[in-house]
């Protein structure tokens, strides 16, 4: 019994995960805004969320199939983009997830998430330097050049506001699985996740404002165009 109840709860988190990389995928289809040859998404907003609820691992996973799906649907950078898409999705919520994680609360969730920008800005920098120069057909050097006008701004606004969102949708979506009873809900807490308690309503407008600035600097500073369908 023991075992097939196990053998239950797998199939339900692999379902759950593969609920969370759909909603994912439509983040991706329904909001896109194009700064030069980069393109900002919501998606690693969705695949955080379900890697702080699941745990690092199912992140890895969610990250790969949605990197792999627009990249044989809607990407015209092809092994370049999977490639870039599949980092940033995979350091940002595996990064927030281990340090969540290990302690489940509001202070927690905020320190994974600022970790987790600074860490996938680095990483997405790195990649940069020794990627792009091969999709691009240029040198190292001018790409090290984009990196104070572009590279970083964009890379830094973008896991900025990934992040924004996901303190604005964690909760409420853990806080609903848990009272349907599709995960557990944790011993310490009411229900899954962090408790705000009375610091919801502050969480929530500290977020979008966080939000609403990530939004300025991409339209007004970079110049973003958003793409259409």
């Amino acid at each position: 019994m023991n075992t097939l109840n196990k053998r239950s709860e797998l199939i339900k988190k692999i379902a759950l995960c593969g609920v969370f990389a759909a909603f994912a995928y439509v983040c991706v289809c329904v909001f896109r805004i194009k700064v030069s040859f980069l393109t900002l998404d919501i998606k690693d907003a969705m695949i955080t969320s379900a890697a702080m609820i699941f745990g690092p691992v199912p992140g890895v996973a969610i990250s790969l199939t949605v990197a792999f799906i627009e990249m044989i649907t809607l990407s015209e950078t092809w092994l370049y983009g999977f490639i870039m898409n599949f980092l940033s999705s995979a350091t940002l919520s595996v990064v927030a997830s281990i340090i969540y994680r290990s302690r489940r609360s509001l202070f927690s969730a905020i320190i994974g998430l600022i970790t987790a920008i600074f860490s996938v800005t680095a990483v997405m920098l790195l990649a940069n330097l020794f990627i792009t120069p091969f999709y691009m057909g240029v040198s190292t050097k001018e790409v090290a050049a984009l990196i104070p006008k572009l590279l970083l701004p964009f890379n830094l606004t973008k896991a900025t506001l990934n992040c924004s969102l996901v303190m604005i949708i964690y909760k409420p979506i853990s806080t609903a699985l848990a009272r349907a009873g599709a995960i557990k809900k944790t011993s310490s807490l009411n229900s899954a996740g962090y408790r705000f308690g009375g610091k919801t309503l502050a969480v929530t407008l500290g977020a979008l404002a966080i939000l609403a600035i990530c939004l300025v600097v991409f339209f007004v500073v970079l110049n973003a165009e958003i793409l259409f369908f």
